[in-house]
């Protein structure tokens, strides 16, 4: 009998603290830094974010939404035999957040690490997952995307700081004879290093380089389009399917304006296509499962219907997992 992996369920946090554009845009001016609701949505699409207060870490965020899936899914914590965190904001330079995770899941035994691909991050985690499963290597795991990008934004920079936010999203991914993930795709090209990137290292207790994201977005725009498609049409390939299959894209929440090119290559209407970059910015690794679990519990996806997620991020990463719900 062929083994497969299946999402079971769902999960996402979002920090307290939500800032409007019009509420960051007042915070910034008071720096000297000019923007405005008109100037970032034209741009981005993006209309508020949330960011964490000080001292929530990726772990925190990450818990909430892990608990909520663990609900979701009808599981208790202890069932699940693998756990793998997306991030690139994490707790600490080590341990792992997945291992701090586990450890305020108040479990012990099972595999715990972090997947660093940034803003692919979820996508990479999730086929790292369904290969472990398929394997035989796990049964049921817990994939989590949790960042806190406000730690590492230039707030003298308006080009980066009105576009990242915080939050967590989580999905349970269990053993099933039932096709569930069909097809994954992941791909990445370190040449495009410095077009997004935060350059810098801890070195003698200094920190040595720029500890703020850097990033040039016009580079980014345009590679991000390309690879998105190339992606998404290589797992309906693998998979035996065709644009006509989608129910819903769940792209990386990075901005509007990539969201829709992708779309219009693909020929899928904007009304197939999970928009939350509106209300979170750009979360990273947490963009697309929160973007998942929002669809879901709001009922937009459903039981049965055809997924194709796909991420973009530095390092340059890109990649799409296409499933069945």
């Amino acid at each position: 009998m062929s083994r497969y992996s299946r999402i079971t369920g769902t999960g996402s946090y979002l920090p307290p603290r939500r800032l409007t554009n019009a509420e960051l845009a007042a915070e910034l001016a008071s720096q000297g830094v000019e923007t405005s609701d008109d100037w970032i949505v034209e741009r981005t699409g993006i209309r508020a974010r949330h960011f964490a207060d000080p001292g929530v870490n990726s772990s925190d965020l990450g818990l909430e939404a892990a608990r909520r899936a663990l609900e979701a899914a009808g599981r208790q914590a202890s069932e699940i035999d693998l756990i793998i965190v997306a991030t690139s904001t994490p707790d600490m330079v080590f341990p792992s957040s997945a291992a701090i995770l586990q450890h305020k899941l108040g479990v012990a035994g099972c595999p715990a690490f972090d997947v660093q691909a940034v803003c692919s991050g979820f996508v990479y985690a999730l086929t790292v997952a369904d290969a472990m499963i398929k394997t035989g290597t796990a049964s049921r795991a817990l994939v989590v995307g949790a960042e806190v990008f406000s730690r590492i934004l230039d707030f003298k920079d308006r080009t980066t700081c009105v576009l990242f936010g915080d939050g967590a999203g989580a999905v349970v991914l269990e053993a099933s004879d039932q096709p569930g993930i069909l097809a994954t795709d992941l791909h990445a090209d370190g040449k495009h290093v410095g077009i997004l990137c935060v350059p810098g290292h801890v070195s003698g207790g200094q920190v040595l380089g720029s500890p703020m994201l850097r990033m040039d977005g016009q580079a980014v725009f345009k590679l991000a389009v390309g690879v998105l498609e190339e992606a998404a049409r290589a797992v309906l390939a693998k998979a035996g399917r065709t644009e006509a299959d989608i129910d819903w894209l769940i792209p990386h929440q990075a901005n509007i304006r990539i969201m829709q090119g992708t779309a219009r290559k693909l020929k899928l209407p904007m009304d197939k296509v999970v928009v939350t970059v509106d209300q979170h910015g750009n979360t990273s690794a947490a963009s697309i499962p929160l973007a998942l679990d929002s669809a879901v519990r709001s009922g937009q996806i459903k039981k049965g219907d055809t997924l194709m997620l796909e991420g973009v991020g530095g390092g340059f990463t890109w990649g799409a997992v296409l499933l069945d719900f």
